[in-house]
């Protein structure tokens, strides 16, 4: 596979790169991830304003650069690579996805909000009862006159807490396991507002979540973003895994790049523990995952514009490499710095801990493996 950026490309990645090795600190975003607001609020505006990554992939008419899935590759793996917190791949990647394909002045308004750092979008959608399988959902909304009814509840919305909007999706009509009848809506986020109750919590690695449940929220009838959504739904969710792939190989390659060091700085009888050949040897186990891990990015990024069925083959193929490469990567690293690699003082311990969230996201190891088995049928081709 011959896989080379153009100049415009390797500008962007250079440029991110020098960026947040000299204005991300990782111990000032952990305090502000466990004690503070979540996030960053100064680094979003940066994002948005010095870099211009946030309309790096969204449309020209909403004021964004109108890059395509390279380009969030490029960017998410270089935030994966200094562990990022802030919601790119959530709020640019994801719910940018689906406001760009919507194409309604509401959906380009916030668009704009997007790229120029003012707003934060969140994907209500995963329920109790749904899980991985999103045509599950059992949530609905009810036309009432001139206003939506939506009904329902919703589990990890991540970034929920720092959200100024919503993409919420909601039955119209149908039965849980129809792909048809899923609708979305996109809303301004008030955790206060009548027909809302929010409980936020901080995830393991570090990021922040809510449950939502839906009582009676009364939605404008022109907050409707498609009514037959489920498409839009799918390619987002095939657009999220794809951008938090990209982002786990960018946090393994550092996690390898740490682990080599120490090898060759920790003494043991004598000498660097990198000395001693069997670790060598799990180094280079370490190292031959993360390089499937990159080929199989590559391939899924590569197939986002394709035909459905081809585009969820090798995403769902990417997914289950990279959570096999992450596992794999995480545990070692975590092994070969002993005891000490679970302390909150290095970072090796928070990165094993996204790599391990990221097994879960969009869809977690097993389900793509389940789904690449069926769409690599026979019947399927």
């Amino acid at each position: 596979m011959d896989f080379n950026l153009d100049r415009e490309q390797d500008l962007l990645r250079d440029g991110l790169s020098r960026f947040l090795a000299s204005r991300y600190d990782l111990e000032t975003s952990r305090a502000a991830a466990k004690t503070g607001p979540g996030w960053q609020p100064d680094i979003w505006r940066c994002f948005a304003e010095d870099l211009g990554i946030l309309g790096a992939t969204l449309p020209e008419s909403a004021g964004g650069s109108g890059g395509g899935p390279v380009e969030a590759m490029v960017i998410a793996e270089e935030l994966g690579r200094a562990l990022v917190i802030e919601p790119f791949v959530d709020t640019v990647v994801v719910a940018g996805g689906i406001l760009a394909r919507a194409g309604t002045d509401p959906a380009t308004r916030v668009l704009e909000r997007i790229a120029d750092g003012s707003a934060v979008v969140a994907l209500a959608v995963t329920e109790a009862d749904s899980g991985d399988h999103w045509e599950d959902l059992s949530s609905s909304a009810v036309l009432d006159d001139t206003h939506w009814v939506i009904t329902g509840s919703k589990i990890v919305v991540s970034t929920g807490p720092l959200a100024t909007h919503l993409v919420i999706a909601a039955r119209t009509s149908g039965k849980p396991g129809d792909a048809q009848g899923i609708s979305l809506f996109l809303t301004e986020f008030d955790p206060a507002a009548t027909g809302l109750e929010v409980h936020s919590y901080r995830t393991v690695d570090d990021r922040r979540a809510a449950d939502v449940v839906f009582d009676g929220l009364r939605l404008p009838a022109d907050d409707l973003l498609a009514r037959d959504g489920w498409a839009s739904l799918a390619r987002a969710r095939d657009e999220g895994a794809a951008a938090v792939c990209a982002e786990a190989v960018g946090a393994m390659r550092k996690v390898l790049a740490d682990t080599v060091d120490y090898c060759k700085n920790r003494q043991q009888f004598g000498q660097p523990i990198g000395g001693f050949q069997v670790l060598q040897h799990r180094m280079v186990d370490m190292h031959m995952e993360l390089e499937q891990a990159v080929s199989a990015v590559y391939l899924a990024v590569l197939n986002l514009d394709a035909d459905p069925d081809v585009r969820a083959r090798a995403v769902s193929a990417a997914k289950a490499t990279v959570g096999r490469a992450a596992r794999f990567v995480g545990q070692n690293a975590v092994q070969l710095h002993g005891g000490m690699g679970m302390t909150e003082e290095l970072a090796i311990g928070h990165y094993f801990k996204r790599l391990t969230a990221i097994q879960y996201e969009f869809g977690c190891t097993d389900f793509h493996r389940t789904r690449y088995a069926r769409l690599t049928r026979p019947a399927h081709r």
